[in-house]
C-alpha cells in the first residue's frame, strides 16, 4: 500500500524559514499530482499548495501564495514545501497527500489516494 512520509518541521521564529520534505513509497509517485494541507489547532483542514505530476505547475492558496514554493523530484519520489516569511498564523500539522488530477484550487477529500501522518510547523518567538 501507498505510504507518504513528511519530516522537516519544527520551531522556527516569525519571518524564519523550513523546508518541508514528503517521502513516497509504494506507488507510482510520478502518476499523482501532490498537494500539501495543513491544520491549525482547533482548525479544519486548509489545502495550501499543488503541484502536477511533472513539476510544471504549481498552484497556492492565496494565505501562503507568493511566502510557500513546492517542488517535486520524482526521481527521487519526493515532494517538498520551502516556507519563507514564516507567520504565526501557519502554526500547524502539515500533511501532504496525492490526487489524480492537479487542482487549483482544494481538492475534495475523496479525491485524495494516500495520506502522509503530518509534520507539526510553529513558528512562535
Amino acid at each position: 500500500e501507498g505510504q507518504l512520509v513528511e519530516s522537516g518541521g519544527g520551531l522556527v521564529q516569525p519571518g524564519g524559514s523550513l523546508r518541508l520534505s514528503c517521502v513516497a513509497s509504494d506507488f507510482s509517485f510520478s502518476s499523482y499530482a501532490m498537494n500539501w494541507v495543513r491544520q491549525a489547532p482547533g482548525k479544519g483542514l486548509e489545502w495550501i499548495s499543488a503541484i502536477d505530476k511533472c513539476g510544471r505547475s504549481t498552484s497556492y492558496s492565496d494565505s501562503v501564495k507568493g511566502r510557500f514554493t513546492v517542488a517535486r523530484d520524482n526521481a527521487q519520489d519526493t515532494v517538498t514545501l520551502q516556507m519563507n516569511d514564516l507567520k504565526p498564523e501557519d502554526t500547524a500539522v502539515y500533511y501532504c497527500g496525492s490526487t489524480e488530477q492537479f487542482p487549483l484550487d482544494a481538492p475534495p477529500m475523496s479525491d485524495y489516494a494516500y495520506w502522509g501522518q503530518g509534520t507539526q510547523v510553529t513558528v512562535s518567538t
